[in-house]
């Protein structure tokens, strides 16, 4: 053979070579990249792994609901419900609609999503059935202009020891629901709304 052809072919051959070595590290680096894209999107977001399934844990108890209350955080929305006593009962789940205690009216919630908070306790003094958080039905009870998650809370009524609030949100996010003691002798519910789903 010719030695310029047999150069030239040779050249040609290591230029083919190097082009299949940048293609084959090009298409690498997209799929790494892809992978990477990937375990981000599906990460928790902060951590969160709270899921959206209904929680519920507690017994009923005659400690009255007194305030609710409403914070903003890094990474989540929060709900406070203040009582005078020791409170732990609760059944907290998202649904199409949340009704009041007793009539079983649809309370009007502002929201793409709906939380149904029930409270295994009363918003009055059981022994004298004086109210402890005078709402009535339908009552909005916090501000949540400008809040990421929060869009509405919504007072549902008292009945027979039992009290539900509606939580309107921005979509069907995960939450988490607790229980904290004092300051003193009162208890708190708290319910956390995140943000978003994924990283």
């Amino acid at each position: 053979m010719n030695p310029i052809r047999l150069r030239l072919t040779h050249l040609a051959s290591r230029r083919f070579l190097l082009a299949a070595v940048l293609t084959l590290a090009v298409i690498g680096g997209a799929g790494a990249a892809t992978e990477a894209a990937a375990a981000a999107a599906s990460a928790p977001y902060c951590g969160i792994t709270w899921g959206s399934l209904p929680r519920g844990a507690g017994d009923s108890s005659p400690a009255p609901l007194l305030d609710v209350r409403t914070g903003r955080h890094d990474c989540y929305d929060r709900v406070v419900l203040d009582f005078d006593g020791a409170a732990t009962g609760y059944n907290v789940r998202y649904t199409d609609d949340v009704v009041t205690q007793g009539k079983g009216d649809v309370v009007n919630i502002a929201g793409g999503a709906r939380l149904d908070v029930t409270l295994l306790e009363p918003a009055y003094n059981v022994q004298t059935g004086t109210p402890t958080f005078p709402h009535g039905d339908g009552d909005h009870l916090a501000n949540v202009a400008g809040y990421r998650t929060l869009r509405d809370v919504v007072y549902g009524g008292s009945f027979e020891g039992y009290t539900t609030v509606g939580i309107g949100v921005r979509a069907r996010l995960p939450f988490r629901v607790f229980t904290l003691a004092g300051p003193g002798d009162h208890s708190r519910i708290v319910i956390d709304v995140a943000h978003r789903w994924s990283a």
